[in-house]
């Protein structure tokens, strides 16, 4: 018996496979979805973003998660092998058999023995809502598995790790995943990928704002603490590792809130839909397990973005070294005590604490007065762009600080802002 409308694979199926994911997660979620628009998923082999840059270099694919096993289900129905389909989702369930998506595909399946069905989730009985959220999982997963970033190209946001930040992460809320990447210390700390996550954002999306919104937070943060699961209440699964949101760009513009958190899925659930945390980034457990061996507490740092913006690896080399000439020209005219020309790299929106550029400046000026040399170093430097709208990227390091009247080290983080073309320091403070 066959499922649904049989697809026609000219025309309509190039359609399909070109924004068939993008039309789906415009549908209002009540709106039913047919099989046949999971299985154009499925079948798509699509490249977004670097795509649009005349890429066409080969696809990052990652076996984690069962989209492997998805995409070979709905591939089986639209080639209306339903007898094949049912039994590589029985194979699925026995991986996992808490995975709610699976028991659905199982129930349409099944249903599909007795009568023509076309629509996804296609039991009477079965609640709107809840079939709502298993398709949002289904077109979700299925159109990351197919739509990867080409396999030269990074991350904007990951323009120099420090040497002993092993690992990186960065989350696409658009997409619902979660990027890892290593620092490849033997190509000069440039970002190499590791594997991608399914994941689940806030009820209500991203740019978090005030607490309570159900927002995820978008930014640069860091994993704060480890959390194991004995200290938790069942929701977080088995573990879970804070961020510290809000950062200090984030205090800058008005956003409040706290309690954003990695974590896990409760023990009876194999994964949540796309939106569904109160702010958090949610992985299934077996994936958090993964992931959690590659955190370090204080340092691994967790990118959070709308949609990831991707570079090609020669721009992502200019835009680093472009940042590196500033970094490196603030501490050379810092050293040489002119403090008009060492001032020139704060902009005039300078503000620390209750100090703001006018405050900040006469106080230089006191200080370098009374100065003969000065000699700074830099070490462990991290330079990570800040998603969003500004042109902002936060940049830490290990200060040590020497002249004839003090010596001092520190852990100082900065934040700066691009205004016209150049770099200015808005902010900086301890680590």
């Amino acid at each position: 018996m066959k499922l649904g409308r049989k697809l026609v694979l000219s025309g309509l199926a190039v359609a399909l496979a070109a924004g068939a994911a993008a039309r789906l997660k415009d549908k209002p979620a009540t709106t039913p979805v047919t099989i046949n628009e999971l299985s154009a998923i499925a079948l798509a082999r699509t490249t977004p973003d670097a795509s649009s840059q005349g890429s066409a270099l080969p696809l990052i694919v990652s076996d984690s998660g069962p989209e492997e096993a998805l995409t070979r289900i709905f591939a089986e129905i639209e080639a209306n092998r339903l007898s094949n389909a049912l039994l590589l989702t029985e194979n699925l369930l026995r991986q996992h058999p808490n995975y709610r998506l699976a028991h659905l595909i199982k129930g349409d399946l099944l249903l599909a023995r007795k009568q023509p069905i076309n629509t996804f989730g296609a039991l009477t009985d079965a609640p709107a809502d809840k079939v709502a959220d298993l398709r949002a999982e289904a077109i979700a997963r299925l159109a990351a598995y197919r739509e990867k970033p080409p396999a030269d190209f990074v991350p904007r946001y990951l323009l120099q790790m420090q040497p002993d930040q092993r690992f990186a992460i960065v989350v696409d809320t658009k997409r619902s995943r979660l990027y890892l990447y290593e620092n490849d210390l033997k190509n000069g700390g440039q970002p190499r990928f590791v594997a991608d996550y399914y994941v689940t954002q806030g009820k209500l999306g991203a740019e978090k704002l005030v607490e309570g919104d159900k927002k995820t937070p978008v930014g640069v943060y860091h994993v704060t603490a480890n959390l194991p699961r004995q200290k938790l209440a069942d929701l977080y699964g088995n573990g879970a590792f804070p961020l510290n949101y809000p950062n200090e760009w984030d205090k800058r513009q008005g956003r409040g809130g706290s309690g954003i958190w990695l974590h896990g899925t409760p023990s009876d659930t194999f994964s949540r839909p796309p939106r569904a945390s109160d702010g958090c980034v949610v992985l299934t457990n077996q994936d958090l397990d993964v992931v959690a061996k590659n955190l370090q507490v204080g340092l691994t740092p967790v990118i959070i973005s709308n949609s990831v913006e991707w570079l090609s690896l020669d721009d992502w080399a200019k835009e680093r070294s472009e940042l590196n000439k500033s970094i490196d020209a603030w501490r050379a005219d810092w050293e040489s005590r002119d403090t008009d020309r060492y001032l020139k790299h704060y902009s005039q929106r300078f503000k620390a604490g209750e100090q703001d550029f006018a405050e900040f400046s006469a106080q230089k000026k006191q200080v370098n007065a009374g100065k003969e040399w000065i000699k700074l170093k830099i070490d462990n430097l991290s330079v990570f762009r800040n998603p969003g709208k500004e042109e902002v990227v936060v940049v830490t390091f290990d200060q040590d600080y020497r002249s004839n009247n003090l010596n001092n080290q520190m852990k100082k983080r900065q934040y700066w802002l691009r205004e016209g073309d150049q770099w200015k320091i808005i902010y900086e403070g301890s680590a």
